[in-house]
C-alpha cells in the first residue's frame, strides 16, 4: 500500500493497521478486554443489601442520579465497583485546584519533570483512595440506617458496624482496582483510561435512550423522534468543530546566530482552544445545580424546596433554569479557564525562546493581549456550553418525548471529546509506523 508520507492516515490505512499491526492491535485487544472487566465488576453485588428496598428508598434522589450516570449504573446495581473512576476523578481536579494553589506542587510540576510528574500521579492516587474512604464510609452509613418509605423494609437487613466496615473495604477496593485498570490502559492500551471508562459508563446508558425513542415511534409519534434525533446529530456535529475550533495567534521567532551560520526569524503561532474547559464547567454547574435539591431534603427548608421546585426545566418558571445554569457554566467556564492557561507563564515562555506576538511588545503587553483574547474565547466557549445543555432540552420541551432523559450535554461532550482523542492517539500509532516502514525499506 502506498502512503504519503505529508498527508494523515486514511481511515483504510488506520482499519488496515488496527487490523495487521499486531502492536496495535494488542493495544486494543487490552483496551477492549480490560472495560469489559469492569463492565462485568459492576454487576457484583455488595453483600447485606436488600435491593429492592434500596431502590425504591433512593430512587428519585438527584445526587445518586448523578453519581450512577458517571459509575455506568454503579450506583443503581450496588456492585463493588459502585464507586467507579469518580474518587480519581475527584482527586484531578483536587490535585488541579492545589497546583494553582500552591508554589510547592506547581514547582514539582513545572521544574521537576517526568520525575516531578510521577510525585504528582503517586499524591493523586493516595488522594483518591482517601476519597475512595470518604465517599464509600458516607455511602454506607446513609445506606445502614435507611429504611424503605413505603414498606418499611430497612435496606440493610443486618444493619451495624460491621456492615459499615465490609462495605466501605468492597467499595473501597473496587474503585481502587478500576483507578489501576485505567492506568493501565493509558500505559498498554489505547487512549486514556480515566476518559475511556466514563465513556464505557454513558455507552452504557444508549440502550435505555434507544429503547426510549422505539416506544415513542410505536405510539404513532415518528415525527417527534425524528426531530428529536436531528437536534441530537446537529448537536454532536456543532461539538466536534467547537471542540476542535483554536484561535490561533501568530508568533515570530527572532533571527539568531549559531557559530557562523545565521538562522531566519521563523513563523508558528499560539494555539488558543475555543473550549479550554472541555467538558468540566458543565459538571460543577450540574452538581450546583442539584446541591439545593439534596440540602432541601436533608434539612426540609421551606425555601430551599421551593426554589430546588425552580431549577428543573418543566418549572412553572423555566427562565430561572436557564439564567441560574448559565450563570453556573459561565462562572465555571472562567474559573478552570484560568487554571488550564496561564497568561503570564505563556508570556515568559515566548520571551524565553525568543518569540514575540507582531505588534505586540514582550513581558506585560503581551499578557494582557493573551488574557484578553483569552477571555473572549471563553466567553464565547462558555455560551456554547449553554447552547449544548439547552437546545435538547428546549427540544423536548417544545416536542415533547423523553428521548434525552438521562442523555444530555455532559453526555455528549464526554462522548465526542474522548472519541476524537482515542481517534487522535490510534492515527499517532498509525503514522508511527508507517515511518518504522519508510525506514525498514
Amino acid at each position: 500500500m502506498v502512503v504519503s508520507r505529508g498527508k494523515a492516515p486514511s481511515a483504510q490505512e488506520t482499519f488496515m493497521q488496527m487490523a495487521q499491526a499486531a502492536g496495535l492491535r494488542g493495544r486494543i485487544f487490552i483496551t477492549i478486554g480490560l472495560l469489559i472487566l469492569v463492565r462485568l465488576g459492576i454487576r457484583l453485588p455488595v453483600p447485606g443489601i436488600n435491593r429492592a428496598a434500596f431502590t425504591s428508598t433512593f430512587a428519585g434522589n438527584p445526587v445518586f442520579g448523578f453519581l450512577d450516570f458517571f459509575s455506568g449504573g454503579g450506583f443503581s446495581a450496588l456492585g463493588i465497583f459502585a464507586l467507579g473512576i469518580i474518587p480519581f476523578i475527584n482527586a484531578s481536579i483536587i490535585l488541579q485546584l492545589l497546583t494553582a494553589a500552591l508554589p510547592s506542587l506547581e514547582r514539582l510540576q513545572k521544574d521537576e519533570g517526568e520525575a516531578g510528574r510521577r510525585k504528582i500521579s503517586q499524591i493523586t492516587r493516595y488522594v483518591a483512595l482517601g476519597w475512595a474512604i470518604i465517599q464509600s464510609t458516607g455511602f454506607a452509613i446513609l445506606v445502614n440506617g435507611a429504611v424503605d418509605p413505603q414498606t418499611n423494609i430497612p435496606v440493610v437487613p443486618n444493619p451495624g458496624p460491621i456492615f459499615i466496615v465490609q462495605m466501605v473495604v468492597a467499595l473501597t477496593a473496587g474503585s481502587m482496582f478500576v483507578m489501576w485498570v485505567g492506568e493501565l490502559i493509558t500505559e498498554r492500551g489505547v487512549g486514556n483510561g480515566a476518559s475511556l471508562l466514563i465513556f464505557l459508563s454513558i455507552v452504557s446508558g444508549l440502550p435505555s435512550t434507544l429503547g426510549n425513542a422505539l416506544q415513542i415511534a410505536e405510539q404513532g409519534e415518528v415525527s417527534k423522534v425524528i426531530i428529536l434525533i436531528s437536534v441530537f446529530i446537529l448537536m454532536i456535529v456543532g461539538i466536534v468543530f467547537v471542540q476542535e475550533g483554536t484561535r490561533r495567534i501568530p508568533i515570530v521567532y527572532a533571527r539568531r546566530q549559531v557559530g557562523r551560520r545565521t538562522y531566519q526569524e521563523q513563523k508558528s503561532y499560539l494555539p488558543l482552544r475555543l473550549n479550554s474547559g472541555g467538558v468540566m464547567p458543565i459538571i460543577f454547574a450540574s452538581a450546583m445545580l442539584i446541591l439545593p435539591g439534596t440540602l432541601a431534603g436533608l434539612t426540609n427548608n421551606s425555601t430551599l424546596i421551593e426554589f430546588a421546585g425552580y431549577l428543573s426545566p418543566n418549572s412553572s418558571l423555566p427562565w430561572v433554569y436557564v439564567i441560574f445554569y448559565l450563570s453556573m457554566i459561565v462562572f465555571f467556564s472562567y474559573f478552570y479557564a484560568s487554571l488550564v492557561v496561564n497568561p503570564i507563564d505563556m508570556s515568559q515562555n515566548l520571551k524565553k525562546m525568543g518569540a514575540s506576538i507582531p505588534g505586540i511588545r514582550p513581558g506585560r503587553a503581551t499578557t494582557e493581549y493573551v488574557e484578553r483574547v483569552l477571555n473572549r474565547l471563553t466567553l464565547l466557549g462558555a455560551f456554547f456550553l449553554g447552547a449544548v445543555v439547552l437546545v435538547p432540552v428546549a427540544a423536548e420541551r417544545v416536542v415533547g418525548g423523553g428521548i434525552f432523559s438521562g442523555f444530555g450535554a455532559t453526555s455528549l461532550l464526554i462522548l465526542v471529546g474522548v472519541a476524537i482523542d482515542t481517534a487522535k492517539q490510534i492515527q499517532t500509532y498509525v503514522i508511527s509506523q508507517r515511518y518504522e516502514g519508510m525506514v525498514k525499506q
